[in-house]
């Protein structure tokens, strides 16, 4: 099986910054694009910036210059600074990773738990 595992959420003041983290672990042969996404309250989820396995990277209009995406691959983990937050930003954020399962051979797409992040002063 494959975890997607997130930290970093909380609460933070507007003009603030935060940092998740998303590590995958488990049968994992080789990870392609991986991603993050946030689902506000009454609002489908949406893609706020994604980056493929050689560091291109795709951000969403609203988070362009603010949030910035990276991965370690060694370490098979996604990051997501966000920096200047306003409270748009409020969302519950998902980690998003296409995953070459070792174990099966087969590609197949996972989602992390989940993580808050409330941008209120």
């Amino acid at each position: 099986q494959v975890q997607l595992v997130e930290s970093g959420g909380g609460l933070v003041q507007p003009g603030g910054s935060l940092r998740l983290s998303c590590a995958a672990s488990g049968s994992i042969f080789s990870i392609n694009a991986m991603g993050w996404y946030r689902q506000a309250p009454g609002k489908q989820r949406e893609l706020v910036a994604t980056i493929t396995n050689s560091g291109r990277t795709n951000y969403a209009d609203s988070v362009k210059g603010r949030f910035t995406i990276s991965r370690d691959n060694a370490k098979k983990t996604v990051y997501l600074q966000m920096d200047s937050l306003n409270p748009e930003d409020t969302a519950v954020y998902y980690c998003n990773a296409d995953v070459l399962v070792l174990s099966s051979g087969r590609f197949r797409n996972y989602w992390g738990q989940g993580t808050q992040v409330t941008v209120s002063s």
